[in-house]
């Protein structure tokens, strides 16, 4: 006779299916951030990654730097603080914007692997943030390397004491929440793309980079140019970090005859209304793009891409 209760405990557990809240997510989201450090690193010797990590970023400063020195002369070593700061965000924001979609990318056509990170239990945006954390990671260790080579090797002149503590805390975590949120976007459009969609990611950051102020002030800018720059939230997420750091330096957003005196009165933005600014921004972009991230997944699966490769 078979026991009822040897019956009751081998019944299906639906929570094994539907997660069991925010245990689940969480330890989704651990290994997905570990397992994207692994693959960044090419399972590779810690110290060999860490030197072709930061190679890039630092090479890039290195060349603005000395081309600004070429072009400007003596009173371009004034402006090294404004380039290698925007020069090492960059590198921060290449990593967050396209690595999120570059994890999509690698799931689908590399590894044929999205189909089945979907039937999982775990939720895809939780092991795409989990990802896109390990690429961020990896930017950020850059962007770091690049300012110390920069005040360390090429004496730009920065001061502990005078660093803005406050505005670049709140600058800093908003624009990680910022970053991730384009990223995301270019994830969902890389969910519906077809063909060499690996290039797609680094358009769109190379467009970006014209109108954020990352190596150039807006004011040398287009009136329409400016307008773009000064709706998105990485030009307030350099400026502030510019401003947080090196107080008085060169503003990217304001300036003589920019777009933002004309419609402010004012030369250059305050620390409180680039915080608001970005805060700002960085909740429209946010929200908009949970929106379309939803709005992408469900046409991916209602025409069946995600199990579709295009052979790029």
């Amino acid at each position: 006779m078979i026991d009822r209760g040897v019956l009751r405990s081998h019944r299906f557990d639906p929570a094994r299916a539907s997660g069991r809240g925010t245990i689940d997510v969480l330890r989704s989201f651990r290994t997905a951030a570990s397992l994207g450090w692994k693959m960044e690193a090419n399972w590779t010797d810690p110290v060999l990654f860490f030197i072709y990590s930061v190679a890039k970023p630092v090479a890039s400063a290195l060349i603005l730097v000395f081309m600004l020195q070429v072009i400007a002369g003596p009173a371009g070593i004034a402006l090294r603080p404004f380039v290698i700061v925007g020069s090492a965000l960059w590198s921060f924001v290449v990593s967050g914007v396209a690595g999120l979609a570059w994890a999509v990318l690698d799931d689908r056509e590399r590894y044929r692997m999205l189909k089945y990170i979907y039937v999982s239990p775990s939720s895809f945006i939780t092991i795409l943030l989990g990802r896109g954390i390990a690429r961020l990671a990896v930017g950020a260790m850059g962007a770091g390397i690049t300012v110390a080579v920069g005040v360390l090797v090429l004496g730009v002149p920065f001061d502990l004491a005078a660093v803005d503590w406050p505005l670049l805390v709140i600058v800093l975590v908003l624009g990680v929440i910022t970053i991730s949120a384009l990223g995301v976007v270019m994830a969902a459009v890389c969910l519906q793309t077809r063909q060499e969609s690996w290039d797609y990611p680094e358009v769109v950051v190379g467009a970006l980079f014209l109108v954020v102020g990352a190596v150039f002030p807006l004011s040398v800018l287009p009136v329409p140019l400016q307008v773009l720059g000064l709706i998105s939230p990485l030009t307030w997420w350099i400026a502030g970090v510019r401003l947080a750091l090196f107080q008085g330096g060169p503003s990217s957003i304001g300036g003589p005859g920019s777009l933002w005196q004309q419609l402010s009165g004012e030369l250059n933005p305050t620390s409180v209304q680039v915080a608001a600014a970005l805060l700002l921004t960085g909740a429209v972009v946010t929200l908009g793009s949970a929106v379309l991230f939803r709005a992408g997944e469900a046409r991916a699966k209602d025409r069946g891409l995600i199990d579709r490769t295009t052979g790029s």
